[in-house]
This record gives C-alpha cells, sequence and structure tokens, in this order.
C-alpha cells in the first residue's frame, strides 16, 4: 500500500464495518505538485506560513501525474520526458527519486516507440517502483488477437523496476495485459472463448465502453493507478476506458505472469478480482464507475474501512458530478469468491463520497487513520473532509493530480535503522546490534534509544538462543518524535556433539562438513581430515563445523601411542581372545561398576553397548573388524581393535 508510504504498514482483512466519525483534521502536513509544474510542496494545514518545504524541479522535466514522499523522506516523482515518441494523456515517460535537499539520486526512463510509462507510478516496501506502460500492438497483432477493429492498439504493461545506478534500473519483474485476453468474434484466431462471462480472468478485446481518445491509435484500456498490496502480494489496477479495477498477482515469476498458471493463487498472471463494471465481461450488474482513476486499498489503520478497495469515480456521482467510491471485495486470505456466469462482488459499494465538484479526468483521494478522507480535484482545489461530508481544510489552487497528508512525526521524525555485526550466528555465540539515527529536517537533534530488551544506548551485546527480532524505538527529543527500527538475528543450531571412533592406531570421527583435529587443547596443523592418525600420545578431539560455519567439538579421546589407549593409572588392560569367537574378555579392571564398553564397525556406527561387565557375549554380531572404546564414568579408559570368527 502506498499512499501514506512513510508508514509501510499492511495487515489485510476483508469484512470489517463502519466505526467511528471523526470532526477534527487529521495530520499536519499535505503533500502536492503542480501538474506540468516544476514544484512540490508540503503545506503545513495548522501554522503559518503554510508552505513548511518546497522542491523544485528541472523545467524540462514537469511533473507528469504522481508524486509521493517515501521513508527516509525522499519523493518519488514521475514526470514528462520531451523525448517521447508516444503521446497523450498522462503520458510521462521518466522518473525520478529525489531527496530532501533536492539532489536527484535516480532519473530513470522508460520510453519509446512501442512503450512509454504513463500516469501512476507505486513505490515499494523493497525500493523497486512499479509503473504502468503502454505495450504497444500492431494491427495486424491486433487482428490475429481475435480484435473486430484493423488497428493500432495500445495495451497496457506493468513493470517493477529496480534501480541499478544514479540513471539505470533492471525490469526485475513484468506483467502484460496482451496476454491475457478473450474474444468471442473471430474462432480462426487467438484468445477465442466461446462464453465470455464464463472468463472473467481475462479482458474482452472486442468490448469498449469509453470512446478511445487518439483517432486510429486505440488506447483501449488506459490505465491510470495502481497500488501494491505486500501483506497480498498483489496489485490493483484501474482501467479509464474499461471503468473496471482489476487486482493481479504479483508472486508470480515474469513468466509465470505470461500464463494462466502459477503464484501463490495459481491463476498465473490472469485477473484475480475485477469490479466497477460488469458488463466488460458480459455478466449482469451495476456499472458503478464513469471513468475511475486511482484504484488503491484502503489504509489498515483506518478505523471505517480498514483493507477495502477504493477508485476515484470521475463522473459517477450523483448528477455526474465526482465521487469517491469505498468497496469491500468478497475475499478470504486473498482469494475471491465467484459464482460462474455471474458478477463479482460486491452487487454495489459501501461507502461514496459525494463532491460537489466535476474532475472529468485524474485525481485521487486517500483514507485517513480517524475515518477522514483527503481528496483531490484535479486540477483545482484539496480537500480534508468527515466521513459524513463536512469540509474541515481546503487548500485552493493546487493544481495537482494526487495529494497525501502525513503527521508531524511522519515527516520530522528521525530516520532510524538497525544492524548486526553478524548474522546468523551460532547458538552461544553474542552479537553486537547497532541502531543509527540521523534527521534530514531538524538542525539540532537529539536521539536517545530504547530496544525491546529494555536497554537504552545505541549499541547493544545480545545473546538469543533462538531466532529473535529486536526492535529499537529512536526519539528526538528536539521535535518529540520517535520512529522504530528492526534487526531479525537468525540463530543456527549447533552440529551434533561428534564421537571419535578409534581403528587401531587411527581415529575417526563421526561426518560433518569440515574437521579439525586438537591434541592437549591445541589445534592439530594440517589435521582437518575426519580420520587423523596421532603422532603422540595425549588427549585428542577433534572439532566439526556444519555447512552454516556452527561447529561442536567431542569429548577427550586420550591415546596412549601402542596398543590400547588408557586415562587411569590401572593395571595395564588385556583384552582376550583375539580374534574372538563371540566372547570378549577385558583383564585388569578389579571393580566394573561405571564400566562403559561400546562397539562401532568400520563406519563409526554404534553396534553395541553394555555397562558394569568385563565379559561380553559379542554373537549376536557379524564376523569382522570391529573398533571398541572403554569409559568409565564418561572418562576414557581405552580403545582397541577386536576381531571377531565365529
Amino acid at each position: 500500500m502506498k499512499k501514506r508510504i512513510l508508514s509501510f504498514m499492511l495487515i489485510f482483512a476483508c469484512l470489517f464495518g463502519p466505526l467511528t466519525i471523526s470532526a477534527q483534521q487529521w495530520g499536519l502536513y499535505t503533500l502536492y505538485a503542480t501538474k506540468n509544474g516544476t514544484k512540490a510542496y508540503l503545506i503545513d494545514t495548522a501554522n503559518t506560513p503554510a508552505t513548511y518545504k518546497t522542491w523544485t524541479f528541472s523545467s524540462t522535466k514537469k511533473s507528469s501525474y504522481s508524486t509521493y514522499l517515501i521513508y527516509g523522506d525522499t519523493l518519488v516523482r514521475t514526470y514528462t520526458n520531451t523525448s517521447n515518441v508516444l503521446t497523450g494523456g498522462g503520458m510521462s515517460g521518466g522518473i525520478q527519486k529525489v531527496a530532501w535537499d533536492g539532489t536527484v539520486t535516480w532519473d530513470f526512463q522508460y520510453s519509446s516507440s512501442t512503450y512509454c510509462s504513463h500516469h501512476d507510478i507505486c513505490p515499494m516496501p523493497n525500493g523497486n517502483v512499479l509503473l504502468i506502460s503502454y505495450d504497444v500492438r500492431s494491427a495486424a497483432e491486433a487482428t490475429q488477437a481475435g480484435a473486430s477493429a484493423n488497428k493500432i492498439y495500445w495495451s497496457d504493461k506493468i513493470i517493477e523496476v529496480r534501480q541499478t545506478g544514479p540513471a539505470t534500473g533492471e525490469i526485475v519483474w513484468e506483467w502484460k495485459l496482451w496476454d491475457h485476453l478473450c474474444q468471442n468474434y473471430n474462432s480462426s484466431k487467438d484468445n477465442y472463448v466461446t462464453s465470455i462471462v464464463d472468463n472473467p480472468q481475462l479482458s474482452d478485446i472486442n468490448y469498449t465502453v469509453n470512446v478511445p481518445p487518439f483517432g486510429t491509435n486505440i488506447d483501449y484500456w488506459h490505465m491510470n493507478g495502481i497500488d501494491y498490496n505486500e501483506e497480498l502480494d498483489q496489485i490493483v489496477v484501474s482501467a479509464h476506458m474499461m471503468n473496471e479495477a482489476y487486482v493481479i498477482d504479483h508472486s508470480t515469476t515474469t513468466a509465470e505472469a505470461a500464463g494462466h498458471t502459477g503464484g501463490i493463487y495459481g491463476k498465473g498472471g490472469d485477473f484475480l478480482y475485477r469490479w466497477g463494471n460488469p458488463a466488460a465481461y458480459g455478466a449482469t450488474g451495476t456499472t458503478d464507475f464513469n471513468v475511475i482513476h486511482d484504484a488503491h486499498w484502503v489504509s489498515s489503520d483506518n478505523p471505517n474501512y480498514p483493507n477495502y478497495l477504493c477508485g476515484y469515480n470521475n463522473k459517477g456521482g450523483t448528477g455526474g458530478k465526482t465521487a469517491v467510491d469505498v468497496w469491500n471485495p468478497p475475499c478470504t486470505n486473498g482469494v475471491y469468491s465467484l459464482t460462474p456466469g455471474s458478477a463479482y462482488g460486491p452487487a454495489a459499494y459501501d461507502y461514496r463520497f459525494n463532491s460537489t465538484f466535476s474532475a472529468s479526468n485524474e485525481g485521487n483521494s486517500e483514507q485517513l487513520p480517524n475515518g477522514n478522507m483527503l481528496v483531490n480535484n484535479s486540477f483545482g482545489n484539496i480537500y480534508e473532509v468527515t466521513s459524513n461530508g463536512t469540509q474541515l481544510w481546503t487548500k485552493s489552487s493546487a493544481n495537482s493530480t494526487h495529494a497525501y497528508r502525513f503527521t508531524k512525526c511522519q515527516i520530522r521524525g528521525p530516520i532510524v535503522s538497525a544492524d548486526a555485526s553478524q548474522n546468523p550466528i551460532c547458538l552461544g555465540e553474542s552479537v553486537t546490534l547497532t541502531a543509527s539515527a540521523f534527521s534530514v529536517t531538524e538542525s539540532s537533534p537529539s536521539f536517545t534509544y530504547e530496544w525491546s530488551s529494555l536497554e537504552t544506548t545505541d549499541i547493544i551485546t545480545a545473546t538469543p538462543t533462538a531466532s529473535t527480532t529486536y526492535t529499537v524505538t529512536v526519539t528526538d527529543n528536539s521535535v518529540g518524535c520517535s520512529q522504530t527500527a528492526e534487526i531479525s538475528v537468525t540463530v543456527d543450531p549447533l552440529p551434533t556433539q561428534p564421537v571419535i571412533a578409534p581403528s587401531g592406531s587411527t581415529l575417526t570421527s563421526s561426518s560433518a562438513s569440515q574437521y579439525q583435529w586438537y591434541l592437549d587443547g591445541n589445534p592439530v596443523a594440517g589435521a582437518t581430515s575426519q580420520s587423523y592418525d596421532p603422532q603422540v600420545s595425549g588427549d585428542y578431539q577433534v572439532q566439526i563445523t556444519d555447512a552454516n560455519g556452527c561447529s561442536s567439538i567431542s569429548d577427550i579421546f586420550a591415546f596412549t601411542g601402542s596398543g590400547i589407549g588408557t586415562t587411569e593409572t590401572e593395571v595395564p588392560l588385556r583384552i582376550f581372545p583375539i580374534p574372538s569367537n563371540g566372547i570378549l574378555n577385558i583383564d585388569g579392571i578389579e571393580n566394573p561398576d561405571g564400566i562403559s564398553v561400546s562397539f562401532y564397525n568400520t563406519c563409526g556406527v554404534l553396534v553395541f553397548r553394555e555397562a558394569n561387565s568385563t565379559i561380553f557375549d559379542l554373537s549376536i554380531l557379524d564376523n569382522g573388524v570391529y573398533f571398541m572404546t572403554i569409559q568409565r564414568n564418561n572418562t576414557n579408559l581405552g580403545h582397541s581393535r577386536i576381531c571377531i570368527i565365529k
């Protein structure tokens, strides 16, 4: 959800009713940019002078449609590229990111004779930007697609662009409307279906309601508003010529987006939901919109219609004036219900604001957290109204197509980040967590810190026992504003403690990714294999490391250099008979209490263990070579290799 993009908060729920009505203004600052102009403004709605902040842009890159303010106090704006080949209403071709001080940090152009970005954009939580673009198709392509008109079609597509440099970007995801058409006009052409109403997931290439404006070129859909739902990973986009809003799946790959399967919802790039004009897909129902702009989800913090969908109804209000319509889609966990052959619900909007003005094109609205609404009369005034339509505030002659409201702390609060000295970590390790903050608006900020662990410094040390998310709240006491940041620390478990199995004079560790042998607590240079042949007597251990880089070390294994190893000052141990016929004796242990003897096969797998005895019946084991370790109360007494021949 982009509309109050500083928050980046979204928890989608589909069934809520109206709760509150407020007669108080919400927030403090209103953002707008003059259409075809070179300035953007933050207007202080409560103080004088009214203009808190002004950005000035190049005269060759005038604002074309929408401007947003994202976390970090950076503007993301569309501008009219003077080199555009395609021309028309809402055309941009260029997008910029502009820092608080006016520095242009990104200037990306997407324009040619066959494509051009136009109308709205949507900054995303990952820093990428969604753009609507024309996708020009020849008359021959249109005829093959089943169009009844032998004309050039200006279709639409949506691209997601990741900034790669000051003027470059990578298209990381793409969806084309042209891949999701249907028609029942010509059965010999592409996209033919016998029933339009049975295929609401597709757009009928031969349906028209509004007259395309560009003569021989058919700007057939004219998409103009776009929004992103992070929780559902869905996009909503509005189409002027169709009087509809469409929801599509963003979880797809670009290849899946070109088809009809794949993605979280299994439908590829087909429409998941559409609303506003059932006739566009052959269904019966009331047409709600008469020219739609600014399709978006209502913010989750709105008390009346959280996470509903909203559209700017340019000529669909009372007496043909402008309205803002809010409706609740039939949705469960992002899946939209539909009775086959009928129209998508609801049958009518849940809330309508009827304005007193007529904005025949463009414009937007924003539903605020106290139930109020900001409404922009395109090329005219900006209003804040209550949910019952009472006007609370007006900015006259703004000449803007989009406007958004912010609180004092959204604009002037600290910019906060958190980091970890290493991530992930292994169980038992400590990590240093660091918080940092700065302010782009205040000349003398004064920061205090508070972590969710209740520590109050900018740097803390933590030793989590499981993967944990830490939150730090930083307050700028100079303005009384706070902001939070989170850092998630992943804790990987330690590998299972290795076991050393002897084989004559060779020691072998249980399996792992990496090994390091130790003698008397010191690493043995070059001893990094699973097996090691000790050169001297001493206490040996092996440390293993798994694929995550986490390590465990074995118990001490005492090695005497020849014969059977021992860690007790007893008489030498003697094992007999060797080879054994299945019965094995140990001589030299006067008291077997606490004695534990283990037998391993040549792969290091434990096959037999017995305690408190010095005589062992191994007749259940197959003939072969085995390795024996002797312990008393978990202390190694020795080891030996035996052979069983029955």
